[in-house]
């Protein structure tokens, strides 16, 4: 399996996954154009994408959903209150409802030789998910955009080969920062996002002796940056003794990121 991150941050996102025979993004939250060169760069042509998996509807998930279902008339997998929430979202223009392949929480399906399975997530949107992803024994796990986590998500992403997981802000930038009030209270809370501490403590709880590489992504631009969410987490990790056996990084805002690929 194949993995790495075309965009990731508060301003976009946009995953990449592929198996022996299939090629899907998880969200499209960046222009087509941008996602069309990240895939190039990739080697992979944009013709034999099977699918996107869309998380949530928020604007830096899915800026390029419209786009790209329509010029390459890719099936859109989300849950039905999603669906609904980015057919209302203007912005992404109109796409053919034909499209969308509604899934539920807990109901695994598969896309040729990929088994994929959405659980629910604690944010602000209309049915957040994340997705845990397999093929031929090799697992990835896709969570971002959770104000905090429970034990249902953990035994969901457990055991993955590739971890994929949200770093998004330093408590005290934040707390310091230039936000408002209310952004820095929804931010903060159980439907906001995880801090790096948060995030250490999601990865230690799901880090088993499976996991290989671990990205942390969708850093806040103003409230994070890559070597502290490292460091943090790393720090935090390595107290627990259980930083070894796996490789991490930090998924880059508007490039792609070094590829993971597990055989």
């Amino acid at each position: 399996m194949r993995l790495t991150s075309i965009a990731s941050g508060s301003s976009g996102n946009c995953i990449y996954v592929g198996s022996d025979e299939a090629n899907i993004l998880v969200d499209a939250g960046i222009s087509g154009k941008r996602i069309e060169n990240g895939l190039k760069e990739l080697s992979v042509d944009p013709k034999s994408l099977d699918a996107i998996l869309v998380t949530h509807e928020h604007i830096d998930h899915i800026a390029g959903l419209g786009v790209m279902a329509r010029r390459y008339h890719l099936p859109l997998y989300m849950t039905e209150k999603t669906a609904e929430a980015v057919l209302h979202t203007k912005s992404v223009g109109k796409i053919d409802t034909d499209l969308f392949e509604m899934i539920r929480p807990n109901r695994p399906f598969k896309i040729k030789d990929m088994s994929i399975d959405a659980t629910s997530i604690w944010h602000d949107a209309a049915d957040p998910v994340c997705y845990s992803i397999e093929s031929k024994g090799v697992k990835a796990s896709v969570a971002t955009d959770l104000g905090n986590y429970y034990e249902g998500i953990v035994e969901k992403t457990k055991d993955s080969d590739i971890l994929f997981v949200e770093a998004n802000h330093d408590i005290n930038m934040l707390q310091v920062g230039p936000y408002p009030y209310y952004l820095k209270q929804r931010i903060l809370s159980n439907r906001g996002h995880l801090s790096n501490d948060r995030s250490a403590q999601f990865l230690a709880d799901i880090i088993s002796k499976n996991t290989r590489e671990v990205f942390l992504g969708h850093l806040s631009k103003e409230n994070n940056y890559a070597e502290l969410a490292y460091e943090t987490v790393k720090l935090s990790l390595q107290e627990q003794g259980i930083f070894s056996g796996f490789k991490m990084q930090v998924a880059k805002r508007d490039e792609v990121s070094e590829l993971a690929f597990i055989e």
